[in-house]
């Protein structure tokens, strides 16, 4: 007998989405960083991602539980480094713009290699590959120049990236719920 797992995915990119939708409206300029983000970092981009990777190894899924793990990882240690130089008995400083630069450009080339990937699922997945490397990189050059307008534009592309990651998200939800298709993520020829 066969048992059915549910599919951890959907948790994943909204833990994923959500949590980039919040981080980059502050990118764009429309509130600070605050507790909000970082506490959605912790629990929603971070604790959220990795059950789903753990969830995706159940299935056998090398691509889910590397990119889930990794991306839950990611908000983790980017809480991290906001977080650890504020605790005065750790004695550590802020990193350097250049230190971050070197930091997104990393999980830039994590991203684009993991694009790759997704060039056998669907168009949904791979624009939120494509778009989240997009959103490392611009990180990066943002980090490398200072630049305000850069910034700005940056944050209104992690928006992007993260809203397609929720509509990926809800269009799995709804087409396995409806069994048919609710919201197309135009899956490639295999």
């Amino acid at each position: 007998m066969s048992e059915k797992l549910a599919n951890p995915a959907p948790l994943g990119l909204l833990g994923f989405g959500m949590t980039t939708v919040l981080l980059n409206l502050h990118n764009a300029g429309l509130y600070p960083l605050d507790s909000m983000i970082l506490a959605m970092g912790l629990a929603y981009g971070g604790l959220a991602q990795i059950l789903a990777g753990v969830m995706e190894y159940r299935r056998g899924n090398t691509f889910g539980v590397t990119a889930f793990c990794s991306y839950g990882l990611f908000w983790w240690s980017l809480v991290a480094l906001i977080v650890i130089p504020t605790v005065s008995f750790l004695d550590a400083q802020q990193p350097i713009k250049t230190a971050m630069a070197a930091y997104f450009f990393m999980w830039g080339l994590f991203t684009f290699v993991m694009f790759f990937g997704t060039l056998r699922t669907n168009r949904a997945l791979q624009f939120v590959f494509l778009s989240l490397a997009i959103l490392f990189f611009l990180l990066t050059i943002r980090d490398l120049t200072g630049n305000a307008v850069i910034s700005t534009f940056t944050g209104y592309e992690g928006i992007i990236c993260g809203f397609s990651a929720i509509y990926l998200a809800l269009a799995e939800v709804l087409n396995e719920a409806h069994r048919k298709v609710i919201l197309p993520i135009c899956p490639t020829n295999k």
